[in-house]
């Protein structure tokens, strides 16, 4: 029986190894090692003690340490940002009026990401002119205060401009 020990602790090591990679935690894996380094506590002649404190110490150790090296490391240095989706991504983002200014609130149209949305200039622009690139300011309910671009830096001029063969609508 003593020597089923060893094979029964390495055995759980290694099915708690393969079990990691169809699970999407990342715990499995330092639980498996622990299993492990039991097994050659045991192989080594040590009691059941040892070998139950050995696994779980190096278990929660490498847990532990893999949740901060994860942090550290992979993890943006902000953690309080989190990813913007729908209309709270929109402040930022580059669009082209379709629709020039009109009446007393100076109210015109900016196609947005395939979506047409009512635009008024920001504080201290002027009337908005068909074709004009212009950035979202913010966001008021479902209108967009927008200011003009000045200048485009190289990079995005790709991304702004239609495929070839294709015009903007």
């Amino acid at each position: 029986m003593e020597m089923l020990v060893p094979i029964l602790w390495a055995v759980l090591g290694v099915i708690l190894i393969i079990a990691e990679i169809f699970t999407p935690g990342f715990v499995l894996l330092w639980f498996g090692i622990g299993a492990l380094a039991a097994a050659l506590v045991s192989i080594i002649g040590f009691g059941y003690p040892l070998q139950f404190l050995v696994f779980f110490a190096i278990s929660i150790a490498l847990t532990a340490l893999s949740r901060t090296i994860f942090n550290t490391y992979f993890t943006r240095g902000d953690t309080t940002s989190e990813l913007k989706s729908g209309v709270d991504a929109l402040p930022g983002q580059v669009g082209t009026v379709i629709a020039a200014s009109r009446g007393a609130m100076h109210e015109g149209a900016v196609k947005l990401f395939g979506s047409t949305w009512t635009a008024y200039p920001a504080e201290g622009e002027d009337r908005l002119e068909a074709g004009e690139r212009v950035v979202v300011e913010k966001v008021q309910g479902a209108s967009l205060y927008v200011k003009r671009v000045r200048a485009i830096p190289e990079w995005r001029e790709d991304t702004l401009s239609p495929p070839r063969g294709e015009t903007e609508n």
